[in-house]
């Protein structure tokens, strides 16, 4: 028997196109949702009644202003339409970048890593650390085909810089192995600039819809993705997408629609939640948490996230932390 497909509506926040390392915001967050539009257009009047704003478009940056603590509290909690029908992707930035230079640069990428983004800040100095990470996160732009402003020369200059800085341990040991493997980054870059269609290592859209079709779809049912509108999700992008789903045995697509946010109130439910999480889960990470907030934010979160940070992972996440 055919299985009707699961619709699912989406939105994201802290997206800041492939700048991952010194940007406006250090967490992605995507979230999911399983609602009809009208259950959503009651969840929006409800937000509005709460927590009053004459804005046509109500957006995320509303509901998290302090006074309307009360209304982020109910959409998050028990009596919310969300409840059991709504999940959130985290992806910590600087992970990611650790995690894409690591793989592509050398081997067994994953216990690297989180080695190395867990020791890299005290082992070569806060300073050294986040130049080599802004170096290779604009080595690993795409940059629409054209060259980065940063070099393989610049670029491997600075990890000589913290290999011979001495920190020695696993940190020192995984920056010797990056001293060799500046051959795989320069194929990275011929590839990338021959190939401006190809997907960068820095994209975080499509894990983040990956994981979407896989959670919802459970493996056998066939979802349909409702998204708002997004630059980087070009016509290329969604069919490159469509190629890896195809080749994920988990996943079974059978649409991705974009829409408008204004005319999609369940994508204005998801834009809530999706920036919601970001800054509940960012104030987490940078040590600011609010604990009731993270226990309401916690049971939307799903286990696969892309996190480094076990600290914050301990009270935001249901479960391990994925690995890039």
């Amino acid at each position: 028997m055919t299985r009707a497909p699961t619709e699912i509506a989406c939105d994201e926040s802290g997206s800041e196109g492939e700048k991952l390392i010194g940007g406006n915001t250090t967490v992605f967050a995507h979230a999911s949702l399983r609602l009809t539009e009208e259950s959503a257009a009651e969840c929006i009047q409800e937000i509005r009644n709460r927590a009053p704003s004459p804005t046509l478009e109500y957006k995320s940056s509303i509901i998290r202003r302090s006074k309307h603590r009360h209304a982020l509290k109910w959409l998050l909690g028990s009596s919310s339409p969300l409840h059991g029908e709504a999940r959130v992707f985290l992806i910590d930035k600087t992970f990611h970048v650790v995690g894409r230079i690591v793989d592509l640069l050398a081997e067994d990428g994953t216990s690297m890593a989180a080695a190395l983004y867990r020791d890299g800040a005290q082992a070569f100095g806060p300073e050294r650390w986040t130049a080599f990470l802004e170096a290779f996160n604009e080595l690993l732009r795409a940059r629409n085909g054209r060259g980065s402003s940063v070099s393989v020369d610049m670029a491997f200059g600075l990890v000589d810089a913290l290999r011979l800085h001495g920190a020695g341990g696993r940190a020192g040991h995984i920056m010797e192995l990056l001293s060799q493997a500046r051959p795989r980054m320069e194929s990275y870059r011929t590839r990338l600039v021959a190939d401006p269609a190809m997907i960068p290592a820095l994209d975080l859209l499509v894990p983040a819809i990956v994981q979407v079709v896989v959670h919802w779809g459970e493996g056998v049912r066939p979802v349909s993705v409702v998204h708002d509108r997004q630059t980087l999700l070009t016509d290329t992008r969604i069919a490159q997408l469509k190629e890896i789903l195809l080749a994920t045995p988990e996943a079974r697509l059978s649409e991705m629609r974009l829409v408008d946010s204004r005319l999609d109130a369940r994508v204005q439910v998801a834009d809530l939640l999706a920036g919601a999480a970001r800054q509940i889960a960012e104030d987490e990470l940078n040590g600011r948490g609010d604990e009731e907030l993270i226990a309401l934010l916690r049971p939307y979160v799903d286990a696969s996230s892309i996190w480094g940070d076990e600290r914050s992972w301990s009270s935001l996440g249901p479960g391990p932390s994925a690995r890039p």
